[in-house]
């Protein structure tokens, strides 16, 4: 399965209104809020990661220095 991006969501195209059916501008205004929405939530997700591997990175430097510590008694300069 493609991944859904909010400019997908956005170009979709629906085929004429039929009778009793949805209201075109209905059907494309709400489509614009889950494409935010998409929006929003990949920016979320890009943040997390970041911020993930920025304490992975700090964990892994305090280890080594507990490490370096724990060898020599004293703290890496």
């Amino acid at each position: 399965m493609q991944r859904l991006l909010p400019q997908d969501i956005r170009a979709a195209t629906f085929g004429n209104r039929r009778w009793r059916g949805l209201d075109p501008d209905q059907v494309y205004a709400y489509l614009d809020r889950i494409a935010d929405e998409l929006e929003r939530l990949a920016r979320e997700a890009i943040t997390a990661k970041t911020e993930t591997e920025r304490l992975r990175q700090a964990l892994r430097q305090g280890h080594c220095r507990h490490t370096l510590r724990s060898t020599n008694g004293r703290w890496p300069r």
